[in-house]
């Protein structure tokens, strides 16, 4: 793994505030050096506890490293200084219907840090919450994101995490004489040399609140046609993690994920599906970060 540098990361917290306070009142931006999960933490400060009353006021939370990052399903998430960018948007949320909205965070990410592709766009998007990094070897997998949900007062709040690789990185224990040697993953300085954290956080983090307040006005439809310029899945052989298997076919304007299977078609919705390239196919590695 690449060494962190020791140059202090320099996070532009004001214009990150500058430009979403006016869509948020009341909304802040908190950089921790280190958390074990900026999703937790968050969730923590919502339901608050003893002598530490709830924060349900709009937060977006850095974290420099995480020490026990989650992803989708449980799965671990680990990061380092420097190498990714971690950060947590808790704010209240009253959509008519939440479905989707892992996909439009998803076309907003992408789409901050990639704004006008010439030609086909290289940051693709896996349903239902992962980045991809299209590069000459393949694909790989960029980043994250991974949303839940509480109560405060009868008012339902979202927390959405977004986790993004930045600088390259060696798998620990990868051998460069095997036969299948580890394939590391994508990262955004292979997208953009000199793009670091900071400069991510402040690509990423307004457009995110523009997208999240839009998906509450009018649903995941307006974001449809931008999420299938960018799909990943689509003509491609999967298979659920049932077993059943078929051709990925697109999403529907409610977000859900059209299989066409060899007893017809189906639409998957349920946040406990996995969706995968049949074995053989190819496929984005997890990353370490």
């Amino acid at each position: 793994m690449t060494a962190s540098s020791p140059c202090p990361l320099r996070w532009p917290a004001e214009a990150v505030w500058e430009a979403a306070a006016p869509l948020l009142p009341g909304f802040s931006v908190e950089v921790l050096p280190e958390i074990d999960s900026t999703n937790s933490e968050l969730m923590r400060r919502l339901k608050g506890g003893p002598g530490r009353p709830p924060q349900p006021e709009p937060l977006l939370l850095v974290a420099e490293q995480q020490s026990a990052g989650r992803g989708r399903l449980g799965r671990q998430w680990q990061s380092r200084r420097g190498d990714s960018l971690t950060f947590s948007l808790g704010l209240p949320l009253a959509p008519a219907g939440w479905s989707g909205l892992s996909l439009a965070v998803g076309v907003a990410v992408a789409e901050s840090l990639e704004p006008a592709p010439l030609g086909a766009p290289r940051i693709r998007l896996k349903w239902p919450n992962d980045l991809w990094l299209a590069t000459p070897d393949g694909e790989r997998k960029l980043g994250g994101i991974l949303i839940e949900t509480a109560s405060w007062g009868g008012v339902r709040h979202a927390v959405i995490g977004v986790g993004l690789n930045v600088r390259p990185v060696a798998l620990p224990g990868a051998d460069p004489a095997a036969a299948l040697p580890a394939v590391p993953p994508g990262c955004l300085q292979a997208l953009s040399a000199g793009l670091d954290a900071p400069a991510a956080l402040l690509a990423v983090a307004p457009a995110l609140v523009r997208a999240v307040l839009a998906f509450e006005h009018s649903g995941f439809a307006p974001f449809a046609a931008r999420f299938a310029a960018r799909d990943a899945l689509d003509g491609r052989a999967v298979q659920l993690s049932d077993g059943t298997q078929g051709t990925a076919r697109g999403v529907g304007q409610g977000g859900a994920l059209r299989v066409q299977t060899a007893s017809g078609p189906v639409e998957v919705t349920s946040a406990e599906v996995s969706v995968r390239p049949v074995p053989g196919a190819p496929a984005a590695p997890e990353p370490p970060c």
